[in-house]
């Protein structure tokens, strides 16, 4: 047998590419805030006013205080009133809801109450309303 003199620098190098190679193996989330998994999409103005202006999807504006709704709202709750208010909400868990707020933090905490009771088919807008208007589009005033 012979020896062979296998230098740290030959070890350290073996050990980047395997690590390299592993971390590769991993995707990102797609279209989920990653704290809240597959339950929540988080999208921009364009298909959010898509999923706003279809037949099938129940939209709520959580920001508090009112400042103003998207058209097409179908109640607004406030993010930390959802428990209570809980029989404003769809009874079939699986039905496709809307969230917003004002700027997206009122609407992440939101989206995880809304699935921690089981609702699995939420769309967040990225941004809220600030970029809701920032894009041109109005919003209407706090209590229509």
């Amino acid at each position: 047998m012979l020896p062979i003199d296998v230098g740290a620098s030959f070890v350290t190098l073996l050990i980047m590419v395997l690590l390299v190679v592993v971390g590769c193996g991993s995707e990102p989330p797609t279209g989920a805030t990653a704290d809240q998994g597959p339950a929540v999409r988080q999208v921009g103005v364009s298909e959010f006013a898509d999923a706003v202006a279809a037949a099938d999807v129940f939209v709520i504006n959580v920001h508090t205080p009112d400042e103003g709704s998207i058209a097409g709202t179908d109640v607004w709750i406030p993010f930390d009133q959802l428990s209570q208010r809980a029989t404003e909400l769809p009874n079939d868990r699986s039905t496709p809801i809307a969230i917003y707020c004002m700027t997206g933090r009122m609407s992440a905490v939101a989206a995880g109450t809304l699935t921690s009771t089981g609702y699995s088919n939420l769309i967040e807008l990225s941004g809220g309303m600030k970029a809701w208007t920032a894009a041109g589009r109005a919003l209407q005033p706090p209590g229509s």
